[in-house]
């Protein structure tokens, strides 16, 4: 039977969460051929190389994440037992790891993990954000609970997950008073020729607005492209362009930006995908995410 040496993942945990093994000699008050040595026998007993060297750092490997992501359960634990038996208060918060697509808008990342927040049994929210491709290359390792997107996975991709869409709504057309009244009459023929700042051609609203304009025969002035949507707004704020967004969060744009509606294209739809690697969702901070998307927010 295989048995994990604690020291050994007590040494790598501290060196991981000080980040050299220096300061992890002056936080255990050890000698640094210990701790240097203690990690080599639990890579050794992994058959797996935990860090990395970025210069004086050590840099996690994927593998090691992993580790230290248990490793940083088990001391918790731990020390949640100790304060138990010596009658002390507990109640630590419950590790909730998120990664939200660097496409889906700040606000309505906000909604839709306001509600993990709320719940009995407090959580530790911990959000990562980047691209989808590499999100599932975390979720795959168990790195993250769950990934918020704008498209499900693509059925090319060998991931082990699963999408669950939590919900739609159509996109509005937003833009300073000046070119809301300029723009809102004869909407939405009063596009022709508009001048619009647009998320750049990877996002999935981006390739809708282009098969949308076609289809209506409207060319639209395009004066900026954002990877960003938060500063795509900053810059629709302005009177740069008008500019588009999900209509579910139309009155957090209207009162953060200062904007105005131009109006809505229903035709659109903005979908919004929660990607676990549970067929069914079970984590309690997922549960509460994806009922509150949809009975609430896109209900």
């Amino acid at each position: 039977m295989e048995r994990l040496n604690y020291d050994h993942l007590l040494y790598f945990w501290a060196a991981a969460k000080e980040g050299t093994v220096a300061a992890a000699c002056e936080k255990l008050m050890l000698a640094q051929p210990t701790i240097s040595g203690q990690i080599r026998l639990l890579e050794n007993a992994l058959g797996q190389k935990l860090f990395r060297r970025r210069g004086r750092y050590l840099v996690l490997t994927d593998t090691g994440r992993v580790v230290y992501r248990y490793a940083d359960e088990i001391f918790s634990l731990g020390r949640e037992m100790l304060d138990t038996v010596k009658g002390r208060p507990t109640g630590s918060p419950v590790r909730f790891n998120v990664g939200v697509a660097d496409v889906v808008p700040k606000l309505v990342a906000h909604r839709l993990l306001e509600p993990a927040l709320v719940l009995p049994e407090r959580v530790r929210l911990v959000c990562y954000e980047s691209t989808q491709a590499e999100l599932l290359a975390r979720l795959a390792i168990h790195d993250l609970d769950l990934i918020l997107s704008d498209s499900p996975i693509s059925p090319d991709l060998q991931v082990r997950a699963y999408n669950h869409l939590l919900g739609e709504c159509g996109v509005s057309i937003f833009g300073t008073q000046r070119l809301a009244d300029s723009y809102r009459r004869l909407f939405p023929r009063s596009l022709d020729g508009a001048p619009f700042v647009l998320p750049t051609s990877t996002t999935v609203l981006r390739r809708d607005l282009d098969h949308w304009f076609d289809a209506e025969d409207i060319r639209p002035v395009v004066l900026g492209e954002f990877d960003d949507s938060a500063l795509l707004k900053v810059f629709g704020q302005t009177g740069a362009g008008l500019f588009a967004a999900p209509s579910v969060i139309e009155k957090e744009v209207r009162q953060h930006y200062g904007v105005r509606v131009v109006g809505r294209i229903e035709p659109l739809r903005a979908r919004f995908y929660a990607i676990s690697i549970e067929r069914k969702v079970k984590h309690p901070a997922v549960v509460a995410i994806t009922d509150a998307a949809r009975t609430k927010l896109f209900g």
